[in-house]
Formats: structure tokens, C-alpha cells, sequence
């Protein structure tokens, strides 16, 4: 059979450069509820990114909405990584800066890393999802988000490239030497088995306390003091390790530890008070990069960060020590956006961290707050409730899940090492990216419930209107105007704690085209109860626009009926309105 040597040459091209993978086709899909139709940047939400990862998805999604998002570094990390943040809001409609701001960030522990890929996915359905979708439209024609994925690059990428159980390493690239030896990091976790998780070790021993589960070869079952053992026996050696500084004891040396969420400026402590905190308050770079960039960005009203795990959703304060700093009608604020968090996020707690879990000075929770008068959650990402959507602890899930759900994946089935210390020994256990990290098949459920749950508390920052003008002839030619500065949402323009340490300046509330005599705050109406401010009263200061509820001004003018009110708030926004 005679070959044509054209056809012949493109299947050999075809075979060594396969035709590139593009979007679907627009006709090829039918659109699920909630999900962007055919969106530019193709992202697969069943998988976690490296730091590498995350910024290059984020650049994908900042080159493909140029009139959306606008890409910055905000600093370096210790290893000299750029810490990437993503400010997103249509820049078509009105100054970005003098919106009310929402600021995010994820993955500031080593394993916690769910964080970065909500973030990811945040800025991908906003962007996305602009001019289809009304609720997203409107959100970023009046606010804009601050997103920073990953705080604490280094150290996503250690937790990801490096060996390590679930919950190590917490967040440091600093080795410590905590058997005091004089030698750092020489015995910590070691990968023995090589799989790239660190998992147990286990030997049969007569004086063992374990048998392995009849029913389930990869469980182990500690033997009751009434117990009748016919089979054998087996100790626990603990993590993966070996000796490795000959001192006769494995994994006494952490692979380092020091805590970025105990570097902050509000209540900090010293490491032998609370440990993890370094050497003083922002004395970490990438927590440095951050409050920087807070302080330079007083729009900011509200913020979030996400942790793993447990499902809650966590507000403040820290520490009972701290207790005072949080006012009650703030906190009626948090219960209002924490609890409806409740019902949008099945299986998690609404929760204050000192009461119900324990205390945390230095936490970045509280400096946004306490420093700053943001309102700011911590959502603890995942909860067993999602393995089978039901409450109560049961031992056998993970086992059961592993099986069933992951069809094995998650466990390195247990196997024969001979350790230099402890002679023959297995190895086995759950990876690295089960337990803390959300699973595959779930992971963008989680990213767009948490997603959903930001949103609630963005639309709830200050939405100040001039709600009503009115004009009032009086004698001698002047001019009686009020007006009503109306704030439709739950969040006030100061929090408690700001207007308890002026830490942002009062809301201002101006008239121009128009000679002022006089200028006045509007105590109440009914009863033409009223504040004056004498110096420079076209331009009236206010101390606080509370939420949902009004501000009324007034001013006595004279001369041209043309005029224009402009209301000027850090964290409410900048409008103004003229009478004609």
C-alpha cells in the first residue's frame, strides 16, 4: 500500500506538536447556575498551585481584564518572592482608591493553603462574571477588593515541594534547635520512604499497644486493658525520622518555626509568651508588606483572611486581655455578617477566638481591627461535617472516605523500611494533602461558598447616597439648604475602636457654588436642634456616618441658586450631587 508523503509528513506533525488546547466553544456549553458561561482564563479549581502557580494564574487574569484589575507587587518575602496583590474594580467608574475597599489574602501558615486558591478563584469570578452578572456589576462599579493569594510564598512552597505531614511546617523557613545541641534542623523530619509526605512508623512488638484492624489492614487499634490479643502487636515510633545528630532521638528538631499571625502590631507578645512570635512587631517582611500596604489604603472597611482548618469563622478578640477593644454595637455588626456566614457555609462556626479556641496576641485579625477599625473575620477552611455532611466525630470517616471518595488515594499503604535505629520497621499512613488540605472534588465548592460569604460582608460596607435636598427662602436674601447623607448598609464610615482613636479622619460634607454664612450639623430636626461650626463651614466635618441610618446638614447661604454637596469619606466613597 502506497503511502501519500504528504499526508504521511502531517500526522508526523501532528504526532510531535499536538493542536493546542483553547476554550470550548460558546455553542459547546450549556451554562450551570452561579458559574461564569465561557470565561477567558481557563482555571482548573480541583487542584492547589504553588506560589509560582498563583502568580501566574494571577497575571493570566490581570492581562485578561486590563479594565479591571490592576497587578502590583507589595513586597518581597524573606527569600525575596514578590508578594503579588490583585486590585479589582472597574476603573471605567469613578477614582479605585476612594471606593470603599475590601482587602483578602490567603495562606499566611505554610499548610494552610486553601486560602490562595479562594483568593484565586475570588478574583476569577469577579472578573469573569463583570457585565453578566448584575450583583457582581454593581459590586465592582462601587467598591474595589485588594487580593493577595499567598502572604507567605516561601513557605507555601516549602509545605508543597518539601517533606511534610499536614500540619507542618506551620509557617517558618528559620531552623530552631529546640533539643539545644548547638545544631540546627540536623533532626527533622526525614522522608524515608520517599513519597514526599511525612507519614508514621510502626513495629511489631510483643510490648506493642496497637493491632492493625482485622477488618481494615490500614487501621490501627489500640488494645483495651480487658483485651484477649492473639494476633500481633505493634508499637508506634512516631513520624517519619531517623537520627540523624547521633543523640538517640529522631524529630526533635523543627524544620523551623516562627509565626507570621504573631508578628502584628496590637497586644504582641514575646516568644516565651506566645510562641511563634519573632523578634518584634512586623519584624517578618511579608506581615511588613501587608500593614503597609493598609496603612497607605485607608478605604480599606473591611478584610479577610483565610486559615485552615475546623470550619469557623472567627472574629475577634484574641485574647480576653483584649476584650475591651471590641464595642458592643460592632460587635452586633460581626453577629449579623458572622451568623448569616453560618447558613452560606454549611458545617462551619461562627466563633470568637479567645473564648473558643485560645489566645493569640500578635494576630492579624486584631491589628486590622484594633489598629486600623476594620472589620475583619479568619475563616478556618474545612470541616470533616463535608465528608459526609453530617455532625459528630467519628474515627472511621477519614478511613472511610479515603476508600470510598478518593478510591485510596490519600493513604500510603504501610510497607517494610529497615531504619538504622529501630532495625525493621513499616511506613504508612495519610499524605501530607489530606486531612487539613480540602480535597480535590470539594475544593471549589469551599472556594465559592467563602468566595459568597466575602461578598456579604463586602456589600456590607458603608453605601452612602445624598438621599434628599431641600431649599428653604428665609430673610435677607439667604437661603436655608439640608441635606440627608444616607448610609443604606450595616457598617458605619468609623467602627468604635476608630472613633475611640481617630485613627481615620471624620467624613466631610461640603457645598460649593454658593457664599456660606453659616454651617451645621442637624441634631434633630423636628425640633430644629442643631450643632454650628463656625470655622470653615462649607466644609463640615463628621465624625461618623452610622449604618443604616442618615446624617443631616445644613447651611445658611446667600447668592447663586446653583450648587453642589460632596460628601468625602475614607471608607465610605466620594459622590457628589447639585442641585441642578
Amino acid at each position: 500500500m502506497k503511502f501519500n508523503r504528504n499526508i504521511l509528513k502531517s500526522l508526523l506533525l501532528l504526532f510531535l506538536f499536538p493542536l493546542a488546547i483553547g476554550a470550548q466553544n460558546s455553542s459547546e456549553v450549556f451554562r450551570a447556575a452561579g458559574s461564569p458561561h465561557n470565561p477567558k482564563v481557563q482555571i482548573s479549581f480541583n487542584r492547589y498551585y504553588t506560589s509560582e502557580g498563583l502568580a501566574a494564574l494571577s497575571k493570566k487574569i490581570a492581562d485578561a481584564h486590563p479594565n479591571l484589575v490592576k497587578r502590583q507587587s507589595i513586597g518581597k518575602s524573606a527569600l525575596g518572592k514578590d508578594i503579588w496583590m490583585l486590585a479589582i474594580t472597574n476603573y471605567k467608574e469613578g477614582k479605585a482608591d476612594r471606593k470603599p475597599g475590601f482587602y483578602l489574602d490567603g495562606n499566611i501558615h505554610s499548610n494552610e493553603i486553601q486560602g490562595g486558591e479562594i483568593s484565586i478563584y475570588t478574583a476569577w469570578y469577579l472578573t469573569e462574571n463583570f457585565n453578566d452578572n448584575e450583583y457582581i456589576t454593581n459590586m465592582l462599579n462601587d467598591r474595589i477588593f485588594y487580593i493577595v493569594p499567598t502572604i507567605n510564598p516561601d513557605a507555601r512552597n516549602d509545605f508543597m515541594k518539601e517533606a511534610n505531614t499536614g500540619s507542618s511546617p506551620r509557617s517558618g523557613m528559620i531552623p530552631l534547635d529546640d533539643d539545644r545541641d548547638g545544631k540546627f534542623d540536623e533532626d527533622g523530619y526525614d522522608d524515608i520512604d520517599g513519597d514526599g509526605s511525612i507519614t508514621r512508623m510502626r513495629r511489631k512488638s510483643d510490648d506493642g499497644n496497637y493491632i492493625v484492624d482485622p477488618l481494615d489492614p490500614r487501621k490501627m487499634i489500640a488494645i483495651g486493658p480487658d483485651d484477649v490479643v492473639t494476633t500481633q502487636r505493634y508499637e508506634y515510633l512516631g513520624n517519619e525520622g531517623i537520627d540523624n545528630d547521633g543523640d538517640g532521638r529522631i524529630n526533635e528538631d523543627t524544620h523551623g518555626y516562627y509565626d507570621p499571625n504573631r508578628d502584628w502590631g496590637w497586644k504582641w507578645q514575646p516568644d516565651y509568651i506566645q510562641r511563634g512570635a519573632y523578634k518584634h512587631p512586623f519584624s517578618l517582611p511579608e506581615t511588613r508588606a501587608v500593614a503597609d500596604f493598609v496603612l497607605a489604603h485607608p478605604n480599606i472597611a473591611g478584610a479577610q483572611s483565610f486559615h485552615n482548618s475546623g470550619g469557623m469563622i472567627l472574629r475577634g478578640p484574641g485574647a480576653q486581655e483584649d476584650l475591651a477593644t471590641y464595642n458592643r454595637q460592632d460587635i452586633r455588626i460581626y453577629d449579623a455578617i458572622g451568623k448569616k456566614g453560618e447558613k452560606m457555609l454549611p458545617g462551619y462556626r461562627y466563633l470568637t477566638v479567645y473564648k473558643d479556641l485560645y489566645s493569640v496576641f500578635g494576630g492579624e485579625l486584631d491589628w486590622f481591627y484594633g489598629s486600623r477599625g476594620i472589620y475583619t473575620f479568619t475563616n478556618e477552611i474545612f470541616t470533616s461535617f463535608a465528608y459526609y455532611k453530617k455532625r459528630g466525630r467519628d474515627r472511621n470517616q477519614t478511613y472511610d472516605f479515603d476508600k470510598e471518595l478518593l478510591m485510596g488515594d490519600a493513604f500510603t499503604p504501610w510497607k517494610e523500611y529497615d531504619h538504622p535505629t529501630y532495625g525493621k520497621i513499616e511506613v504508612g499512613g495519610f499524605k501530607k494533602n489530606f486531612g487539613r488540605a480540602t480535597p480535590g472534588f470539594m475544593l471549589e465548592e469551599e472556594a465559592h461558598r467563602n468566595m459568597a460569604f466575602t461578598f456579604y460582608h463586602a456589600q456590607h460596607m458603608p453605601n452612602l447616597s445624598i438621599s434628599n435636598i431641600s431649599e428653604k427662602k428665609i430673610s435677607g436674601g439667604l437661603k436655608e439648604i439640608t441635606a440627608t447623607i444616607k448610609n443604606d448598609r450595616l457598617m458605619p464610615t468609623h467602627a468604635s475602636q476608630d472613633l475611640k482613636y481617630n485613627i481615620t479622619r471624620p467624613d466631610y460634607i461640603s457645598i460649593s457654588g454658593v457664599k456660606v454664612i453659616a454651617g451645621m450639623l442637624v441634631s434633630n430636626e423636628d425640633f430644629n436642634v442643631n450643632k454650628e461650626q463656625k470655622v470653615n463651614p462649607a466644609k463640615l466635618r463628621v465624625r461618623n456616618i452610622p449604618g443604616n441610618g442618615v446624617v443631616k446638614v445644613r447651611w445658611i447661604v446667600k447668592g447663586n441658586s446653583k450648587f453642589t454637596i460632596t460628601v468625602d469619606s475614607a471608607k465610605g466613597g466620594l459622590l457628589s450631587k447639585s442641585n441642578k
